[in-house]
């Protein structure tokens, strides 16, 4: 029977016995303790105790859950099954109360929580595909049984939340995991956060139906409790912390991050499960440091579902696909559609354009395109033919809070804060009706933006037609700080933020933004970035700061050749990462500008090995010849690093032709965990008739008995100049 730890005790159930059960009861733990192996208790205090010394005794001796079940076994050997099945009425009663209390809280909410413009496309109901995926997320793959720590990740909007609702949903309707979790409790960081310092029960207290909670008895069984960690990229912690500093007490009050810290590290009630959420970015700075048992990525709407919003959105088939096919093409903004809001929005821009007998097209020509026409067109009135000063007024404040927001790091506003920026409580039904803004689900009375993105866009035209010191608040930084804390990924949850000041300041976006306010901008802002960015080259701490794939984004959303060629060609060293073809697409663009590298690294991890379509595959091929032309270009390149990267043949082809140019000449080459989907022999030919080569590095690179053979023939050639090798 399962352990269980009433508000009363184990005592109270002692006291239910009369005196001759009691001895009974003595008598058995004797022999059970001989029977089981279990830990010997002295049975002279045995014999003496009174019900609650014998109590204490046996929690002391075997701690609660073994000290129950001892107890349970004793209770069926002197008949006296009442007592254990009152215990189990207990425990069921508990848990089911508080099923009741989850199902009814998540069908309230589900309108408040969820409510935006596109809850159609998402019901609460569970599918049964869904049960399927909910219960393998805590299913082991190995024999192993240590407690699961799943990291659920995905874009900021693209529906993890609503998938924690459903999970808990089906969980309260006892649809899954009845017999693996007895509790689950969700911690929203947006919201806990708020609390400032709390304990682990006191978290726990805040779900509960009633002012009490039973926390012994919910603790009793750690190994049944379910913890779910919602926006981890909120918590502003990162699990660095000493080991001192970490709570070990599930009823010590800590600051809350601290807490969460020492939940999530495993430091309290380290037996239970652990569901958490966060963005792709906060996992690639974090993944390292937390002990995780499965990560699984939210990919958001597929295909056919953005292709549904389309249809649905347009009324005439035709306009559909053609507005489909625009966005299809245009592989960022393709991706921005898995998000449901921002696909809902995509399509409505498009309508809007067509309806207005406007070409398309330019909409989609970069990410920060569909944002400019978007917004402004939601702030323009629709029986209007352009902005009134009321539009204006409007769209400087919400880019007054965004600023002052973004630094802040805050997403959720009070009619207060809005009043500051130049927001009055008149116009908040208006800005919610056209929906850039939606209430906050976690705060009563506070509004956020539509979606972080769409705060991130209007935060970046603040520095197109402000400047920071103009802000009311102190804590907005100048455009050079955004840069920089954009591009070393200070904030890990800004996404387009720095994009989208390089995007802003594309010819077509500059007249949209004049035409709105009826000036004429300041082109002050490209010479201040294009400033900051020339000190990236004479500073190597920087160098080695700056995310260069953040940079390229930049550079790509400009859409400048003119700016991309001088910006590049600062550059002595890159390093990045391309885990889609947008990614290599991107650093495509920008390497095959490049001609003064001197060192570079990148990972493709298996962007170039997937088996796709041939056309697909073509576009792949051709992104790649540019990334490479740049140990060609770049003729001072002396560092050449590949790692965590699967090539295809083809792939491995391209690069192979690129290394063995004779103005290719590195003269240290490091191949880290590569897979070569092909013959190893032209790789370690090539080695060989490079003759400025002098250190090879091989780490973590899978070589078979005869691969060894054929670098060790390739070494020993008089024509080879490795002097190392790892």
């Amino acid at each position: 029977m399962a352990s269980f730890f009433s508000d009363y005790g184990l005592m109270w159930y002692l006291e239910e016995l009369n005196k001759k059960e009691f001895m009974k009861f003595k008598e058995f733990l004797k022999e059970d303790i001989v029977q089981y192996g279990l830990k010997q208790i002295p049975w002279t205090e045995v014999k003496k105790a009174s019900r609650e010394d014998l109590a204490n005794l046996l929690v002391k001796y075997y701690e609660e859950k073994k000290a129950w079940d001892v107890t349970f076994r004793i209770f069926q050997k002197i008949n006296r099954k009442d007592l254990s099945e009152r215990a189990a009425r207990e425990i069921a009663g508990y848990t089911k109360l508080y099923q009741a209390h989850l199902k009814k809280k998540l069908t309230r909410d589900w309108s408040r929580k969820f409510d935006f413009p596109i809850q159609d496309f998402m019901k609460p109901k569970v599918s049964q595909d869904e049960y399927s995926r909910f219960e393998h997320l805590f299913t082991s793959k190995t024999a192993e049984t240590k407690p699961h720590t799943v990291l659920l990740k995905g874009m900021a909007g693209i529906g993890k939340t609503l998938t924690l609702a459903r999970l808990m949903l089906a969980w309260s309707d006892g649809l899954v995991f009845q017999n693996k979790f007895s509790y689950i409790f969700y911690f929203c960081c947006r919201e806990v956060t708020q609390l400032e310092t709390a304990s682990l029960a006191e978290l726990m207290s805040r779900e509960w139906p009633s002012a009490s909670a039973p926390i012994m008895e919910i603790i009793s069984q750690p190994e049944k409790l379910l913890f779910i960690v919602d926006s981890l990229e909120r918590l502003n912690c990162d699990f660095t912390e000493p080991e001192l500093e970490l709570c070990h007490n599930w009823i010590e009050k800590r600051p809350v991050p601290i807490l969460l810290s020492s939940l999530l590290r495993r430091k309290i009630l380290p037996e239970s499960s652990l569901l958490i959420t966060a963005t792709p970015e906060t996992f690639d700075k974090l993944e390292d440091r937390i002990d995780y048992t499965e990560m699984r990525a939210m990919l958001g709407f597929d295909e056919s579902s953005r292709r549904m919003i389309f249809r649905d959105l347009f009324p005439d088939k035709n306009r559909a696909q053609e507005a489909f096919r625009l966005v299809r093409e245009n592989e960022q903004v393709f991706t921005l559609c898995q998000v449901p809001l921002l696909c809902l929005a995509v399509a409505t821009c498009l309508r809007n354009e067509i309806d207005k007998g406007r070409d398309p097209a330019p909409v989609c020509r970069r990410t920060t395109s569909v944002y400019t026409t978007y917004i402004l067109n939601l702030l323009i009135p629709k029986s209007a033919h352009g902005p009134n000063k009321k539009s204006q007024d409007l769209l400087q404040g919400l880019c007054s809070l965004a600023a002052e927001g973004m630094w802040t790091d805050r997403f959720a506003f009070s009619e207060e804060d809005l009043g500051k920026n130049g927001i009055v409580s008149s116009d908040i039904p208006m800005l919610l009706n056209i929906k850039i803004f939606l209430r906050s689900r976690d705060f009563k009375n506070f509004y956020t933006f539509l979606h972080p993105s769409v705060q991130e866009f209007c935060a970046a035209v603040f520095y197109l037609v402000k400047n920071h010191t103009d802000h009311p608040s102190k804590d907005v930084r100048c455009i050079e700080t955004l840069l920089f804390t954009f591009l070393k990924k200070v904030n890990v949850h800004w996404i387009f933020g720095g994009c989208f000041i390089f995007g802003l300041l594309h010819k077509c976006e500059q007249e949209k933004l004049e035409a709105f306010f009826g000036y004429q901008l300041s082109q002050e802002v490209k010479q201040k970035l294009y400033r900051c960015l020339e000190t990236v080259s004479v500073n190597e701490d920087l160098q080695e700061q700056v995310d260069s794939m953040r940079l390229f984004y930049c550079l790509f959303e400009m859409d400048d050749e003119a700016f991309v060629v001088q910006v590049v060609n600062f550059l002595q060293q890159v390093k990045f990462v391309a885990k889609d073809y947008s990614d290599l697409m991107v650093a495509a663009y920008c390497l095959k500008h490049c001609s003064t590298l001197k060192k570079l690294s990148f990972s493709m991890q298996a962007v170039l090995q997937l088996e796709q379509e041939h056309s697909y595959m073509e576009k792949l091929l051709i992104c790649w010849q540019d990334v490479c032309s740049a140990l060609v270009s770049s003729e001072q390149v002396q560092e050449l690093q590949v790692k965590d990267t699967n090539l295809g043949e083809l792939a491995f082809s391209v690069l192979y032709n690129h290394l063995k140019h004779p103005s290719c000449t590195p003269q240290i080459l490091e191949v880290n965990n590569v897979s070569f989907l092909c013959n190893n022999y032209m790789f370690f030919e090539m080695l060989a008739q490079n003759h400025n080569l002098r250190y090879l590095n091989l780490s973590f690179t899978v070589l078979s008995h005869s691969d060894v053979k054929l670098l060790c023939e390739v070494l020993n050639r008089e024509e080879c100049i490795i002097e190392k090798l790892l």
